[in-house]
């Protein structure tokens, strides 16, 4: 495995996560705490949807030519990273909306809202609604990954790992320092870095 090809799986696993930091900063300023189990559970289901998605993508590029796989990968992650920077957009719509709305939803747009007993603790039933809540960008940078044959297990692993990453420390820095300015950079520079890692899929 070369430089080239780590330094692109390491992009993907770093884009599709750098969102979680921002939910880290949210529960750190929240003063809720994220267990070593439930941090590790979020990283396992960040981890399972990459792996499904790098499956999948790996399964759809042996039926068409190496460029157009090549070129959906970048759609999809050029579409990723777009929904992500509307993200701040689309939460103004949803707060006008009925408050009996998708839970899933609610809770990307409000991460607090995982901690549903109000124990200020992330429980285990809790870390899993979170974790799905959290894991589609890694379903798309799994798929992208497997759609041009890179290691689908070596990324998937790296997502994990960026998932427990920037969950558990960014909750730390948002307790310990109260970095919201961090929290809101985060979605935006997720969405950039997804874009131009799309981009570069086809412009290389």
């Amino acid at each position: 495995m070369n430089f080239g090809i780590l330094l692109q799986m390491v992009a993907i696993g770093m884009a599709s996560n750098l969102d979680n930091a921002g939910v880290g900063v949210a529960y750190g300023v929240k003063q809720i705490k994220i267990p070593f189990m439930a941090n590790s559970m979020i990283a396992l289901i960040g981890f399972l949807f990459a792996l499904v998605g790098g499956l999948s993508g790996n399964w759809i590029s042996h039926w068409i030519p190496t460029f157009i796989a090549n070129f959906i990968g970048m759609v999809v992650l050029v579409a990723v990273g777009t929904w992500v920077l509307i993200q701040p957009l689309l939460e103004k719509k949803v707060k006008q909306q009925s408050s009996n709305r998708n839970l899933l939803l609610q809770i990307l747009q409000n991460p607090e809202d995982a901690d549903l007993d109000a124990s200020k603790s992330v429980g285990f039933l809790e870390s899993i609604i979170l974790g799905i809540a959290l894991s589609i960008n890694n379903l798309a940078g799994g798929f992208d990954a497997g759609i041009i044959h890179l290691n689908i297990w070596v990324t998937s692993l790296i997502s994990g790992a960026f998932s427990y990453i920037c969950v558990g420390f960014c909750a730390y820095l948002g307790a310990r320092y109260a970095a919201e300015k961090l929290g809101k950079k985060a979605n935006v520079i997720s969405g950039i870095l997804l874009i131009l890692v799309g981009l570069h899929q086809v412009l290389s």
